[in-house]
C-alpha cells in the first residue's frame, strides 16, 4: 500500500482532481504485480524529491515557473515492467500520460499539461549494447545522445551514428521525431537507421518489430512516438565512419563579405559531396573598439575524411577562402564534442553529463525549409530584421540538404523533407530576463520575423520539423485533437504522409488515450467534424 500521503487532493492550475479519481489511480498502482518496485518509483508534489526529479530535465525555463501545469505524478521505471501497470491504472481512472526521455522538447509537452496528468520519465532506462559483429545497438529510450556516441567509441574509433548535435538531446524524442546531426548528407536521419523497437501500447502490451506490425514501426520512426505509447528501447544499425575526420569554423561578418558568402553557400550546399557538410550559423554580434553591431556568418564544417577537404573547397566554394590553417583533423567522436562546443581536449566523459554545462536560458524556436536561393537583397533585409531584436539573443540556423536527404523517398518513414529543398532554417532566440512579459515579448518579435520570411520558404505546404515542435502553426486545447484541427499542423510536420499516420492511430489507439497538443488523432475524430 501506499503511503498517505500519496492520495493527498492536490489541484493542479486551478482544476481540482477529485480525492476519489486519484486515490482510485493510486490503489490501482498499489494493487500491480510490481507493486512493492513501483511504490519506490514514484513522486507526487508532497515527495521531498518531486521538484528536482521534475525539474532535472526541464531544458527550457520557460516551463519552470510557478504557474506552469505540474504533473500529480512523476514514475521514473527501472524496468520495462513497470509501464504496463501505470498505462492500464491511468487509462482506468482518468490520467494522462506525458513521456518524457530527456526534457529537450522544444514546447515542454513531455512534461506540461493543462489536465490531471502523470509523467513517465524514463531517466532510469539507460541501458546501451552495443554489437561489433552486428555493427548494431540496442539504447533504452532515456539515454542521452551523447551516451550513445560515448557507448559506441568505447567499442569502435571507426563505427557512429547520424543524430543530434548537442549530447544532451533524450534519445527517445530525437528517434521518434527524425533526428539529424552532422552526418544528415551521408546517411539521412537517424530513425532511418532504427532497425528494431520496444514499445508499450495503449493496452498495457509489450511489443517488439514483429509484434507491433511494420504500420506502427513506420509511424514511431518520424511521426512521433508519443501518440501511438511509450517506446522504451530502439535498436539501431551502426555506420562506418573514417578513423580521421577534419573539422572547421570559418567566421565573417558583413565587412568581410558575410552576405555574398551566405547567398553563394545557398547554390553549392546541397550540391557539395556527401562527405562535405557546412552548416551557416548567423547571428549579431559587436566587433571592433567601437563596439559595432554586424552580422556575423560561422561557416561550420564535417568533413568525413582529410586529404580530399581542400581540393572540393577550391572547386566547389572557393570564395569561402579555406586555408589548411582552418582546418581541425581529430577522430569522429571528437569531433562530437567539437560541434557541442566544448574546448579542445575535453575528456570524453563529458558525453555522459545529462544537464548541459552551459546556463540554461529561455527559448523560443521555429523552423522552415528553402527551396529556391534568398537574394542577397532579401538577406541584407533579414539582416535588419535581426538587429531590432535587441536584448534577446536571435540565431539563424542553416542546415544543409542533399546528399542522402534527396534519395530516399518522401513516404519512407513519415519524416518527409526531402529532395527539392536546399536547407532548413532553425529559427533560435533566447533571452536573459525572467518573467511572462518579458518572455511573450520575445515570442512576439519571434512570430513576426517568421512571418516576414514567408515568401523565402516552402510554401503549400509552409513545412516545418516536428522536433522543432511549435505551438503556433496549430494545435487544440487540452491535447483532444481532431483530425480538422491536426491537419493544420500535421500536413506541416509530414506532408502526404499525415493521413497514414491517422490511420495507424485508429487501428493502434482509437480512443487517443495518448496524446498531446500535437499528437496524430484517430481516424473518428475526421468522421464527428466531417460527418463522413
Amino acid at each position: 500500500m501506499f503511503p498517505l500521503a500519496f492520495v493527498i487532493l492536490l489541484s493542479i492550475s486551478g482544476a481540482a482532481f477529485s480525492a476519489e479519481t486519484h486515490e482510485n489511480f493510486l490503489q490501482c498502482l498499489s494493487q500491480s504485480p510490481n507493486a512493492s518496485a513501483i511504490s519506490q518509483l514514484i513522486y507526487t508534489p508532497t515527495h521531498p524529491s518531486y521538484s528536482s526529479i521534475l525539474n532535472f530535465s526541464i531544458q527550457n525555463p520557460r516551463f519552470s515557473s510557478p504557474s506552469t501545469p505540474k504533473p500529480l505524478v512523476i514514475l521514473t521505471p527501472l524496468h520495462v515492467s513497470h509501464v504496463p501497470a501505470a498505462i492500464n491504472c491511468s487509462r482506468h481512472h482518468g490520467m494522462q500520460i506525458r513521456v518524457r526521455s530527456g526534457g529537450h522538447d522544444y514546447e515542454g509537452l513531455s512534461y506540461v499539461s493543462d489536465v490531471p496528468f502523470l509523467v513517465i520519465d524514463l531517466i532510469n532506462l539507460t541501458s546501451i549494447t552495443v554489437d561489433l559483429e552486428e555493427s548494431t545497438a540496442w539504447i533504452e529510450a532515456g539515454s542521452t545522445i551523447g551516451e550513445v556516441y560515448y557507448r559506441i567509441a568505447e567499442k569502435s574509433r571507426t563505427l557512429g551514428f547520424p543524430a543530434a548535435i548537442i549530447p544532451t538531446v533524450g534519445v527517445g524524442g530525437h528517434l521518434s521525431g527524425g533526428g539529424y546531426g552532422t552526418m544528415l548528407r551521408k546517411y539521412g536521419i537517424a530513425a532511418e537507421h532504427v532497425v528494431d523497437a520496444h514499445i508499450v501500447d495503449a493496452e498495457g502490451r509489450f511489443l517488439d518489430r514483429e509484434s507491433m506490425g511494420e504500420d506502427l514501426f513506420w509511424a514511431i520512426r518520424g511521426g512521433g512516438g508519443a501518440s501511438f505509447g511509450v517506446v522504451l528501447a530502439w535498436k539501431i544499425k551502426l555506420l562506418p565512419v573514417p578513423s580521421t575526420v577534419t573539422v572547421f569554423t570559418v567566421n565573417r561578418n558583413l565587412e568581410q563579405n558575410a552576405t555574398k558568402l551566405v547567398h553563394r553557400w545557398q547554390n553549392v550546399a546541397d550540391k557539395l559531396d556527401e562527405d562535405l557538410f557546412i552548416r551557416v550559423i548567423l547571428q549579431s554580434v559587436i566587433t571592433g573598439e567601437e563596439g559595432k553591431k554586424t552580422i556575423q556568418a560561422s561557416f561550420n564544417s564535417l568533413f568525413l575524411g582529410v586529404d580530399r577537404l581542400l581540393p572540393l573547397m577550391e572547386k566547389s566554394f572557393p570564395e569561402l577562402g579555406l586555408t589548411k590553417q582552418d582546418c581541425n583533423e581529430m577522430s569522429w567522436i571528437e569531433s562530437t564534442l567539437y560541434f557541442s562546443g566544448f574546448p579542445s581536449g575535453e575528456s570524453l566523459e563529458v558525453l555522459l553529463d545529462k544537464r548541459p554545462s552551459r546556463v540554461i536560458l529561455p527559448f523560443k524556436i521555429k523552423s522552415d525549409y528553402v527551396k529556391e536561393p534568398i537574394s542577397e537583397t532579401s538577406l541584407e533585409g533579414i539582416w535588419e530584421k535581426i538587429y531590432e531584436e535587441e536584448v534577446g539573443k536571435a540565431m539563424l540556423i542553416f542546415v544543409p540538404y542533399g546528399g542522402k536527404m534527396k534519395e530516399v523517398s518522401e513516404s519512407e518513414i513519415p519524416f518527409p523533407h526531402r529532395a527539392g529543398n536546399i536547407y532548413k532554417i532553425q529559427y533560435l532566440l533566447n533571452w536573459e530576463e525572467e518573467g511572462n512579459e518579458a518572455a511573450q515579448s520575445h515570442i512576439s518579435w519571434m512570430r513576426k520575423f517568421y512571418d516576414n520570411m514567408t515568401p523565402f520558404v516552402s510554401k503549400n505546404p509552409r513545412a516545418a520539423y516536428l522536433n522543432y515542435r511549435d505551438l503556433d502553426i496549430g494545435k487544440n486545447g487540452k491535447g483532444n485533437t481532431s483530425y480538422t484541427e491536426s491537419s493544420i499542423w500535421g500536413i506541416k510536420y509530414f506532408k502526404n504522409n499525415f493521413d497514414r499516420l491517422v490511420q495507424v492511430k485508429t487501428v493502434v489507439d482509437p480512443t487517443n488515450f495518448f496524446r498531446n497538443e500535437q499528437s496524430i488523432p484517430p481516424l473518428y475524430s475526421r468522421v464527428r467534424k466531417t460527418g463522413n
